[in-house]
């Protein structure tokens, strides 16, 4: 009796200390309007952090946009097109994500501004700690919400938005004052090597120094205020592909209140920057960063070489 006392008294600690009953890392992504096939990618993305065996993911679907007023509609079409704004109306007073229930939101949203009171609440849950990770596009969104700027820094924006920021080639951040040089833009996808700042931040800590990222578009011109950035990455936008022929930062982080919000340029839908082992590292990387302020993830062995791309099998 007394041996069987001592076994039920220690079974709910064992079973609490169990790695598999941890809590894991609650993350959300937010999707559901992107210029990029955001309902390919969010599945994938949702995948490969739940493999990792860290992440709880949730997924938050925006509804979608309102139809647009179409040319020379007759009165029949525009009665109808109202009344399905009206529908999408209350679609969106219903749409109310709970940031605050997670300690991640990875936004793959690039579309209408959201309402108010959500821009409120993920303003609060940044400000209150919360780590986000903006992938691909999503540095695209909200040109008019001035704290969301803030938040990432650079984005998707014409040359009169404010400033651009390249790197020297000693990896010294340059700035360019608003209306000189570039708005945001890409050339040709193809695949390019990835140049690191600092293989000793948690999220890259063991990169190699460069390596080759798959087909994707490289992002250049991003304009915005651009304050307190620690850039973790670049890559050299060539001319022969259409390129500015500078050095385009690709991954950066800019504190924000109590939080962080960490920002990837890589990762279009095309089949293969996706499933680039280096941004699935990275993602994954980053959102345990944001979550806990450390790293326990390694660097996979089949992580991209300086002269070869490796893909997620």
């Amino acid at each position: 009796m007394r041996f069987l006392a001592l076994a039920l008294l220690l079974a709910p600690a064992a079973a609490f200390s169990s790695p598999e009953r941890q809590d894991k890392i609650k993350v959300l992504i937010v999707d559901g309007q992107n210029n990029h096939n955001w309902a390919a990618m969010t599945p994938f993305m949702k995948a490969q952090l739940e493999k990792s065996g860290l992440f709880q993911v949730d997924v938050s679907t925006s509804p979608p946009s309102a139809p647009g007023k179409k040319k020379d509609e007759t009165p029949e079409q525009a009665a109808d097109r109202e009344k399905k704004a009206a529908g999408m109306k209350g679609q969106w007073d219903a749409w109310r994500p709970k940031f605050s229930d997670y300690k991640v939101v990875v936004s793959n949203y690039n579309g209408q501004p959201w309402p108010e009171p959500v821009q409120k609440d993920f303003e609060a849950f940044v400000n209150g700690g919360g780590g986000v990770h903006i992938v691909h596009a999503a540095n695209n969104a909200f040109p008019q919400w001035g704290e969301y700027n803030k938040m990432i820094g650079l984005g998707w924006r014409d040359n009169k938005f404010g400033d651009r920021v390249t790197l020297d080639d000693k990896g010294e951040p340059q700035r360019e004052k608003a209306g000189t040089g570039p708005g945001a833009g890409h050339g040709s996808q193809h695949e390019f090597v990835v140049t690191m700042h600092d293989v000793e931040h948690p999220i890259t800590k063991g990169f190699p120094a460069t390596w080759k990222h798959a087909t994707d578009e490289l992002y250049h011109g991003q304009r915005g205020p651009a304050e307190n950035m620690k850039i973790l990455a670049s890559a050299f936008d060539d001319p022969a592909s259409k390129g500015t022929g500078a050095r385009e930062p690709m991954l950066w982080i800019i504190p924000y209140g109590k939080g962080q919000v960490v920002t990837n340029v890589m990762g279009h839908e095309n089949g293969k920057a996706l499933q680039c082992v280096g941004f699935v590292t990275i993602m994954n990387r980053t959102c345990e960063w944001l979550a806990t302020g450390k790293v326990t993830l390694p660097v996979p062995a089949e992580f991209p070489k300086p002269d070869a791309v490796s893909l997620v099998k």
